[in-house]
């Protein structure tokens, strides 16, 4: 659905302003080259957020602390 939306984005663009359409259908792959290595390391600090959770969660799971319904 979201990239149906994002085609008909597109095409109204085209009807309006096709010079603006185009360059954005030329930059696209530029800006998405730009962005990935910050979401490389996004995906890094969420991946060491998440180990470092469970690092120090470890000892209350060996306890065997019962989760709340409200963190599950």
């Amino acid at each position: 659905m979201k990239t149906l939306t994002a085609l008909l984005l597109w095409c109204l663009l085209l009807v309006l302003c096709w010079p603006l359409a185009l360059l954005a259908l030329v930059l696209w792959p530029l800006v998405w080259l730009v962005s990935l290595p910050f979401r490389l390391v996004g995906i890094t600090f969420s991946a060491l957020f998440a180990f470092l959770h469970a690092l120090l969660m470890l000892p209350a799971r060996l306890l065997g602390v019962a989760r709340s319904p409200a963190s599950a």
